[in-house]
Parts: C-alpha cells; sequence; structure tokens
C-alpha cells in the first residue's frame, strides 16, 4: 500500500467515517455510509447513487459543479471512503461497475428523461434477478420440486399482481402432469383451499407476506393437510405457515410505482420450479410436451408456405 492510500485510509478513520473495505458493491458502501457523512458529502454521494456511470467520465471540477459543491468537498468525501483522491475513488467505481450489476438506489423520478427512466428500471430489474440467483437455496428448490412432483393437485394462490404470476404458473404447470389451478379472488381461495387434501400442494406467491386474504386461504389449506410452497419475503407472515420457502426478497418503492422487479423476480422462480419438476418427471413428460408443442406448432401459419403463395 503506498503512503498516500494509508494516510487517506488513516485519516477517514480517524474522522469517523466509513472505509471502503472489499468484497461488496461499491455503491453499497456508499449508500451505507450516507448517515456518517456531512450535509455537503452526502449531495456528492446523492449524485454519484443517481448517475454511477457518468460520474467515471466526469472530472474533479465536473462532478463539485454538478452535485452543486466545492472540490474540497469532493475530495473529503472521497477521504471518508478510504481512497487516495477522487482519481482512485473513479477507478474503484469503475471496476466495481465492471465486475457487478449495480442496484439502483433511486427509484424513478418525476423530472426523469425517458433515457433515465428506460435506464433504471432495466437496471433495478436486472439487479433483483441477479439478487435472487446468488441467494437461491438448492436444497429448498430440490425440496419444492419434489413435493410438486408427487402432488395429485397443485394450486397457485395469489393477490393483485401476485394473482397474475399465478396465472401465469398454472399455465405451465398445467403441461406437467397433475390438474392445476390458479385462484386470486379470496372467496374463491378459501373454498378451494377447504376442498384440499394432503395430496395436494399450494404455491402462495405474495411480495410482502401479510396479505390477510391469502394468509387466511393458505392457513385454510394447512389445516386441510395441503403442503405449502411460499414464494415470498423471508421473515414475512407468509412463511410461517410454509412447509418450503423460496425467498424473494427484492426492495420496491411501493408507495409510487406498482411492483415491477418483484412480479419479475416471482415470475422466474416459477420457471425454475416448473423446470426442476419436469426434470424430476424425466422421459415420459419430456415425450407429453414434445406432443403438446407439435400441436401448437400446427396451428401457426408456415411464413415460407404464405410467401411462395
Amino acid at each position: 500500500m503506498s503512503r498516500s492510500r494509508r494516510s487517506a485510509r488513516e485519516t477517514a478513520h480517524e474522522a469517523g467515517h466509513v472505509d471502503a473495505t472489499p468484497g461488496s458493491s461499491l455503491l453499497d458502501r456508499v449508500e451505507a455510509g450516507m448517515d456518517s457523512l456531512r450535509p455537503s458529502e452526502q449531495a456528492v454521494a446523492r449524485y454519484i447513487l443517481r448517475h454511477p456511470n457518468q460520474v467515471i467520465d466526469l472530472t474533479f471540477p465536473e462532478i463539485a459543479r454538478r452535485a452543486g459543491v466545492s472540490q474540497p468537498t469532493v475530495a473529503r468525501f472521497c477521504l471518508a471512503f478510504g481512497f487516495a483522491g477522487y482519481r482512485d475513488f473513479k477507478l474503484r467505481l469503475a471496476q466495481s461497475l465492471a465486475g457487478s450489476v449495480p442496484f439502483v438506489h433511486r427509484d424513478v423520478g418525476l423530472k426523469d428523461s425517458a433515457a433515465e427512466i428506460g435506464a433504471k428500471v432495466f437496471d433495478r430489474s436486472i439487479a433483483a434477478m441477479v439478487h435472487t440467483r446468488n441467494h437461491l437455496d438448492p436444497a429448498n428448490i430440490r425440496e419444492a420440486a419434489m413435493l410438486l412432483a408427487r402432488a395429485k393437485r397443485i394450486e397457485f394462490y395469489g393477490s393483485g399482481n401476485s394473482g397474475i404470476v399465478a396465472q401465469d404458473a398454472q399455465h405451465k404447470f398445467m403441461r406437467l402432469g397433475p390438474p392445476t389451478a390458479a385462484y386470486s379472488d379470496p372467496h374463491l381461495q378459501l373454498v378451494a383451499a377447504a376442498l384440499l387434501g394432503p395430496d395436494a400442494v399450494v404455491v402462495a406467491i405474495s411480495g410482502s407476506g401479510s396479505t390477510m386474504d391469502l394468509l387466511a386461504s393458505v392457513g385454510v389449506a394447512r389445516e386441510a393437510g395441503a403442503k405449502i410452497v411460499a414464494i415470498t419475503a423471508s421473515g414475512s407472515l407468509l412463511t410461517e405457515l410454509a412447509d418450503v420457502l423460496l425467498r424473494a426478497d427484492v426492495p420496491e418503492d411501493l408507495d409510487v410505482y406498482a411492483p415491477m422487479s418483484s412480479r419479475l423476480v416471482h415470475l422466474a422462480l416459477i420457471d425454475v420450479l416448473a423446470v426442476a419438476v419436469a426434470v424430476q418427471r424425466g422421459p415420459a413428460l419430456s415425450q407429453k410436451l414434445k406432443r403438446a408443442k407439435q400441436v401448437l406448432s400446427e396451428r401457426r401459419i408456415d411464413e415460407s408456405r404464405k410467401q411462395r403463395a
């Protein structure tokens, strides 16, 4: 370590600021250290969190101007996170952006341009998918797939946006063998749950895991003897009713915009389960799926034949 780098980190430590530790996203560390910064330094942090890809191309005076602070403030911000200076910080930021998918630290704002909206929505969705993939529990995937592969009946419960995911899940699993159904109406969920038995599995889907109607339906299904696979946030009330949990921890600003990333994560987890169940069922199912695909292909217009006509 160079003398200047060591001096900078010692200075930051003595000032009580956040040191830059390896092994996590630099943007995550900036956001986590916001409260320990001076108000003027927080302005620098907010600009970096909003425009990380732009920052790596900005000069020292340019970022100070755009953040609305002085150049010494930018320098203090860099020291607070243990960097020798702004150039050192930009280098580490570029490496962090290149090595991982940055989490979007701010939701879409009313003044954002179309380009900013597109980038933020896609970046948040990609980051949510990568985060969920990195925290998948293989044992839980395997256990859920075994329950579903052995089930005599599978039902999917969800409310609101999750009800749409439940319908998509039913469309996928109807090809895999046992009878399936999807319910988003709370009264139909309760009636259907009461009619289940020990040979049934309910897949309950919820972003918050705290919807009262869904919790009631899942509780009735458990009392009827059905097994419960929950796709929801860890630590939620729904997890307490689940036999198997597939974690979907996706932070979203629910006060402003409808959930987007959580829906994509839930759909992806349903796809994971469907593929895992198909693998469990083996070659016999593959032949059935092949026949189903052939039937569908016969209903499509042959483009080459249409052009010749």
